[in-house]
């Protein structure tokens, strides 16, 4: 009877780690869509809920001569831009690669494809880190990759 009562209590606290596992990579995965929910509505005050004030973009591309280079932008900016009035939907369509959780940390790797409308743009992979807030999961850098061909499947 010991063995059972034990067994059962150790599969019950590996059902609840798993449980908690699930739920924070949930709610990582809600953060990064209410942001591209945002971008596709040019809703600027719902991509802020899930930026933390302190959050940095940075993207990894080529210029014109080929040589790579390094862009950053602000979260406000981004917001700004995101939020003033464009014709056509900006949709950042991503999968989700690779999520990993450390307490109050979260690693994502996503490759995406950005269409402006329904027009092809360009492709990358979005690297985000997160951290976990009171008021949820909040991102607090954002690093991409920009090309227009080769993009990951």
């Amino acid at each position: 009877m010991k063995k059972i009562l034990l067994t059962l209590a150790v599969a019950a606290f590996i059902s609840c780690g798993a449980f908690a596992q699930q739920s924070a990579t949930d709610g990582v995965k809600q953060a990064i869509n209410t942001l591209f929910d945002g971008m596709r509505k040019g809703d600027s005050a719902l991509i802020r809920t899930v930026f933390a004030k302190e959050m940095v973009l940075q993207s990894v591309s080529s210029d014109k001569a080929g040589k790579t280079v390094i862009s950053v932008d602000s979260a406000d900016d981004f917001a700004r831009a995101i939020g003033t009035p464009h014709n056509a939907v900006y949709d950042e369509r991503i999968t989700f690669n690779d999520i990993k959780i450390d307490g109050d940390l979260a690693s994502v790797w996503a490759p995406y494809k950005f269409y402006v409308g329904d027009k092809f743009s360009h492709c990358g992979v979005d690297v985000f880190s997160l951290m976990k807030t009171a008021s949820g999961w909040k991102i607090i850098y954002i690093v991409d990759t920009r090309r227009k061909d080769n993009c990951i499947e």
